[in-house]
Order: structure tokens, then sequence, then C-alpha cells
């Protein structure tokens, strides 16, 4: 009786998870970067915010816009802003997603750089529209691969409309 019971709530949250991802769905975002969490050549502390918003063009197709500051530790690497586009693809009932991007970075102190950037998450629903959402990212520096280029973990919020 417990194996059935289980396999029927796993089967409705499947259910459930996959219907958020569905054409015509608005996204509302904001992503905790950060916090020594990842790693790049030049950084010590490193701490940011992200806000992204996007829409739905197909079934488990996610575009959309994103803009994030982000705070160095070492001298040498001030603050950062950052504004870019990207793209979601929803494996479908279960909430995993692959997600690609392009940023355009400017640091304040010294430089200018383009980084496009791969990455895999899982969108946890804690209620029928707001998820919780970890991911792993890999962000590729054209500037100088060795001390820009980043991997890191993020804890993001959702909001599927």
């Amino acid at each position: 009786m417990k194996k059935t019971i289980m396999l029927l709530v796993a089967l409705f949250a499947s259910i459930t998870a996959s219907a958020q991802f569905e054409q015509g769905k608005k996204y509302v975002g904001a992503s905790l970067t950060g916090l020594d969490l990842n790693y790049s050549g030049i950084g010590d502390l490193s701490l940011g915010v992200e806000a992204k918003a996007g829409y739905m063009f197909a079934d488990d197709l996610l575009v959309f816009g994103e803009a994030a500051y982000n705070h160095q530790g070492k001298s040498d690497a001030g603050d950062l802003l950052s504004a870019g586009v990207g793209a979601r693809y929803y494996i479908t009932q279960n909430g995993i997603f692959l997600g690609a991007n392009c940023k355009f970075i400017h640091d304040f102190h010294s430089y200018n750089d383009i980084m496009p950037g791969l990455e895999v998450g899982y969108a946890y629903f804690i209620s029928r529209t707001v998820t919780v959402e970890p991911s792993i990212y890999y962000q590729q520096s054209f500037k100088n691969h060795s001390d820009y280029s980043t991997i890191g973990f993020k804890i993001g919020f959702g909001i599927y409309l």
C-alpha cells in the first residue's frame, strides 16, 4: 500500500511540474551567486545577485533576459555589472533544465568581456508557481580564460505565471 501511495504522489508531482513549462507562461526569477561557491583565477570573495525575466515560446523552452551585479574581493577585480540573454530547455516532467546564455560583462576598474555560458539546474516547485532553482554554471571568458572564466553554484527563486 505504501508503494502505491508513493507512486501516485510521484506521478502527481511530475504531472504538475510539467504543466508549468507550457507555451505562453511568463517567468520572473532572482538568484544569489557566489558566496565563495565559485572559482575563477582572480577572485577571493565573490558575492552576486542576478535578476531574470523570460517567456516560454514553446513547451519546455524558455528565453530570458538577465541583469546581474557581482562583487569580487581582490583589488584588481572590482565590481562587475552584466547584461545578457539566454535560453533554457526543461526536460519533460522532472524539472531538470539545461541552459545556455551570453553576457556582456563590465568591470568598473579594468575590462569589458563577452562571456557565453552553460548551466544545469533543477526547478523544484514549492508551490504551484514558485520554484527553488539550484544550479551549476560555467562562464567562458574571451578576454582571459585562466583569470576570468568561472565555474560555480547558484541558488535562485523563480515564479512561473
